[in-house]
């Protein structure tokens, strides 16, 4: 049996979960550290890093998963330790107004179990997405999930801050709390039966870790994919730290003009990931390769773009622009999913979880690197270009070109291994 409709949405809101606890960590928290307890914002930057680092752990835990027997208590238990993280991460905050240094150890220990939490958990449910997930609906499914988090991540965002007006440490706790057991909750609510509704049949593998690891790396599909995942992700995370930045210098936006292009580019990349899921399952238009590549040319094109008009100093197309590059951006990461679940049951046996793992180290490792490469390239240039607009312009096209190349790659990796969707298998 494949994963119905309605689970595949019952998945999606694990992914919903996952993005409104760490959603807190790169906003709420980070804000809080910076203004309220007036450290360097390279602090929270440093923790933020952690718990992408942590990540690297992401294929121990889909090979616990592929050789457990059990996907379900990954995810359930993940979300708890990345709850319990989310919580400390507050509690952080409030001794650090009085203990610095116990405070910051604690936040420490709190963002390597975010780190920790996210692996087990967003590792396990992408697993398990990519094997029971029938081939014409892997788009469609990437698609949902990953509106989903999105969802989350909005929702949570806004209604904290909501919330947490006027400010106290002990009104931040309690919301925290309410965040934390809620996600906790909806994910046991949400993937308990799934499993044994599938009749998914998995023996414990006594094989260890690393021989299992080895035996992924081996296959050159999976090794393959590893690293245009990296590559890819670098490109899309580079512009990360600089986009707001650059707005302000190359045209003078406000605090709030720089703050609405967030919203504006988040906003065109729902846009792009709903079209890859309506075109590709609905409309069986084009192939998951197809969609890859587009992305990964269409995000290219929208960064020369962005960064020819600082050169003309023309203002009014920034916003136009940041809108076209979410889109283009939404739809490479919706296809890429997509892939991965393809991808995942290629090669040897019960090592889905492995392969996701593997991928899932990559693009963490990829969103730390991408966004430090960025914003250190800028002022690497900044200081030898006494022109603003053209470091940062030359940094987009260094972005554009990783693009390029990661289409190309794409066309070879992808090659025969995502079909068109017209011509998946029709029936569940």
């Amino acid at each position: 049996m494949t994963l119905s409709w309605f689970s595949i949405v019952r998945l999606g809101l694990v992914q919903m979960a996952l993005g409104a606890i760490v959603v807190l960590t790169t906003s709420t928290f980070n804000r809080l550290m910076v203004v309220e307890l007036a450290l360097p914002a390279v602090v929270p930057g440093l923790l933020v890093a952690l718990h992408y680092g942590i990540q690297i752990t992401r294929p121990q835990w889909g090979f616990k998963s592929d050789t457990g027997g059990n996907r379900t208590k990954w995810i359930i238990g993940g979300m708890a330790v990345l709850a319990l993280g989310g919580f400390l991460s507050a509690l952080s905050i409030l001794i650090a107004e009085t203990q610095m240094t116990a405070g910051l150890m604690l936040a420490f220990l709190a963002y390597a179990l975010i780190g920790l939490g996210v692996g087990a958990s967003g590792t396990s449910v992408l697993a398990l997405l990519a094997t029971a997930t029938a081939p014409r609906r892997r788009a469609a499914a990437a698609t949902i999930t990953w509106l989903m988090m999105i969802a989350g991540i909005a929702v949570t965002a806004g209604t904290v801050g909501y919330f947490l007006d006027p400010y106290s440490p002990a009104l931040l706790l309690w919301i925290v709390a309410i965040v934390a057991g809620s996600a906790v909750l909806l994910t046991a609510i949400a993937v308990i039966g799934i499993e044994r509704g599938l009749r998914i049949e998995r023996r414990p593998d006594p094989v260890p870790f690393r021989e299992g690891l080895q035996q992924v790396w081996a296959e050159p599909k999976a090794r393959n994919f590893t690293i245009f995942v990296f590559l890819s992700m670098v490109a899309y995370f580079m512009q990360e730290l600089i986009l707001e930045p650059y707005s302000a210098i190359a045209f003078n936006f406000t605090p709030g003009q720089s703050t609405s292009l967030s919203g504006a580019q988040n906003g065109g990349v729902f846009l792009g990931m709903l079209t890859v899921g309506i075109a590709a399952t609905g409309l069986k238009i084009g192939s998951l390769k197809g969609w890859v590549i587009a992305g990964c040319l269409g995000s290219a094109a929208s960064l020369i773009f962005i960064a020819a008009i600082g050169q003309a100093g023309v203002a009014q197309a920034l916003t136009a622009g940041v809108i076209v590059l979410g889109v283009f951006n939404g739809m490479f990461a919706v296809a890429a999913i997509g892939s991965m679940m393809a991808l995942a049951g290629q090669g040897r046996a019960a090592r889905e979880g492995t392969r996701m793992g593997l991928w899932g180290a990559a693009q963490a490792m990829a969103a730390g690197a991408g966004g430090l490469l960025g914003a250190l390239s800028v002022d690497v240039l900044q200081f030898f270009v006494n022109a603003p607009a053209t470091a940062y312009g030359t940094v987009f096209a260094v972005e554009a070109a990783l693009f390029v190349a990661s289409a190309l790659m794409a066309m070879q990796i992808l090659n025969g291994a995502t079909k068109p969707v017209a011509q998946m298998v029709p029936g569940e």
